[in-house]
């Protein structure tokens, strides 16, 4: 399928639209603290624990230190792990699929809140018996 002149341009309208709210003009690994250190054309720095990232949690610091920036800086590579990182998904606090992200600790942290609201619902429901128990080979 090939592509018309009239995609490209849309495409490349929107890209430039991205790239208003802050793109990528260097990155670097900060070893000392284990993050990655991006720099945005607005001016922002944004850091974040390596271990956050979709393909980077557990890399070497070597492998880390070693980060391509796309042509239009919507995106983050690192070569040495296959992994890539797409800017305005990280301003949005997303650090790698919907997928990953569920899985991650960063989902798993979401059952473990604690409100006034948690806590009486399940206090309500103790004072009711609690759970009820299995019945095992009825």
């Amino acid at each position: 399928m090939a592509t018309t002149k009239q995609q490209l341009e849309r495409a490349q309208a929107r890209m430039q639209a991205l790239r208003q709210g802050g793109h990528a003009v260097a990155a670097r690994y900060d070893k000392r603290h284990a993050r990655v250190v991006v720099s945005l054309s607005t001016g922002v720095e944004l850091a974040f624990p390596a271990d956050l990232a979709e393909g980077l949690a557990e890399a070497a610091p070597a492998d880390l230190a070693e980060i391509e920036i796309s042509p239009s800086g919507l995106g983050l590579h690192w070569p040495r792990l296959d992994a890539d990182i797409y800017v305005p998904a990280l301003l949005q606090g997303l650090f790698g699929s919907q997928r990953w992200m569920a899985a991650s600790a960063l989902g798993r942290a979401g059952g473990s809140a604690r409100s006034p609201a948690k806590a009486a619902a399940a206090r309500a429901n103790g004072a009711k018996g609690g759970r009820p128990r299995k019945v095992v080979g009825a």
